[in-house]
């Protein structure tokens, strides 16, 4: 537990058999449930991951076949609703998310002065340079765009996928409703918007390796985007504008 609050922490992974051992194994101790959802991977991700689980702890829901991203977050949120979590953070399988600084991303929710917090790698000291520019350049003009949609334009990094998120804003969401594959933290972002969460950034370590290499193709990018955000667009103009309830949030507030 940390401060009281049952944590749960969901593994998206697709082919990270050769990264998943060292992602289980990073996760703290006060975190009571960890949910691996391998999602249709081909390299045995989740026969390696209850390999490395060697605890109680840790769950492996397995996708038959490979439906995205989000998908494998929302069945992971599902799992970590049903057993009891107060709060569950997104750590994906690859090890780019440092687990020190889960409890930074932990206090807000848990302190009860947000509802969503969201890693900022941008924030972080020295990030400009470590950032591939290909995924700075991405991450500047999303962010522009989803603040112009959902109202929280102070939100610099909507991409991060490093994220903890209370129960009860999880149940009003919905997790069915999150889009299944590239462009979740966007939809997740106009949803969180038409519930009227209270969203924060917190400064979180980028970690990149030598290798990487960016997965993202243009087209792949701008469809499904511009076709999330024009149905949040959309949404908004019905519902008239922003939530009743306007977030107070030290940064990413609704406007």
């Amino acid at each position: 537990m940390f401060r009281g609050a049952r944590v749960a922490v969901v593994v998206p992974a697709f082919n990270e058999a050769d990264k998943i051992a060292a992602t289980v194994k990073a996760v703290p101790s006060f975190v009571d449930d960890m949910i691996v959802v391998d999602d249709g991977s081909g390299d045995g991700t989740g026969m390696r991951a209850r390999a490395s689980a060697g605890g109680a702890r840790i769950e492996v829901v397995m996708h038959q076949q490979n439906r995205g991203v989000g998908a494998a977050i929302a069945t992971g949120y599902a799992r970590a609703l049903a057993l009891g979590a107060d709060v569950v953070v997104v750590m994906a399988g690859d090890g780019q998310m440092d687990p020190t600084d889960l409890p930074g991303l932990l206090a807000p929710v848990v302190d009860g002065t947000a509802d969503y917090a969201k890693g900022n790698r941008l924030a972080w000291p020295g990030a400009w340079r470590q950032i591939p520019p290909v995924r700075l350049m991405g991450t500047v003009a999303l962010a522009w765009l989803t603040g112009a949609v959902t109202g929280y334009r102070r939100l610099s990094d909507p991409q991060c996928g490093y994220t903890a998120i209370s129960r009860a804003i999880l149940l009003a969401v919905g997790p069915e409703r999150i889009y299944p594959r590239y462009g979740y933290p966007n939809d997740l972002l106009a949803r969180l918007a038409d519930v009227g969460a209270r969203v924060v950034e917190v400064p979180v370590r980028p970690v990149y390796g030598p290798a990487w290499r960016s997965g993202l193709r243009p087209l792949r990018v701008i469809l499904p985007l511009s076709g999330i955000l024009l149905r949040a667009a959309a949404r908004r103009l019905r519902r008239g504008g922003p939530p009743t309830r306007v977030p107070d949030a030290t940064t990413g507030s609704c406007e």
